[in-house]
């Protein structure tokens, strides 16, 4: 185990979290403080995921590897459902932030970590590193969520119904986390 691993993993790791971040960044169309809250709900769950993967340690190995895939397509289906419902459906302003709620931030960002909670099992040969690794996973995926979101903020001003794109991409990470995991 070395940094350049752990930045490569880390980077990787928040790949998803930055395109949920930009999704939210392509509806808001401007910046919102609350974008803070979601980098830091998303660096938080990628930060303590690899924790709780590491105590697990071999005891859950095989439910995860057998079913994490299917509870991500399921969390990430279901909003992103909901979202391209929502796109067709007339909203009054106040409801346009619906999104912005902590379950649903919490939810996006369990659907997000499940795969971080696997990789708290490559720390088990190298105890070491876990303490350094996870503050670099969360931070990374902090600013990758924040930076997202800013270029979600800057592409959106665009005015295309991006609630709709934003829905399919949601359901798009979900099948590819699926596909990865059972593949």
């Amino acid at each position: 185990m070395d940094w350049l691993n752990v930045i490569v993993m880390a980077v990787g790791l928040a790949m998803d979290c930055c395109a949920i971040s930009t999704v939210q960044g392509l509806n808001e169309r401007q910046w919102d403080a609350r974008a803070l809250l979601m980098a830091a709900i998303f660096g938080c769950f990628h930060m303590f995921m690899p924790v709780i993967g590491y105590y697990a340690g071999t005891l859950f190995v095989g439910f995860m590897q057998r079913y994490a895939p299917w509870i991500a397509l399921g969390l990430l289906g279901f909003l992103g459902a909901k979202m391209i419902w929502e796109s067709y459906h007339e909203k009054e302003d106040e409801e346009k932030h619906a999104n912005w709620n902590v379950t649903n931030l919490l939810l996006l960002a369990v659907a997000t970590s499940i795969d971080v909670l696997a990789t708290g099992l490559l720390f088990v040969p190298y105890p070491d590193w876990l303490v350094p690794s996870i503050l670099t996973i969360g931070s990374i995926t902090a600013l990758f969520s924040l930076g997202g979101y800013l270029l979600g903020v800057f592409v959106g001003r665009l005015k295309i119904n991006m609630e709709l794109i934003g829905g399919l991409v949601l359901i798009g990470l979900g099948i590819k986390i699926c596909l990865e995991g059972i593949l």
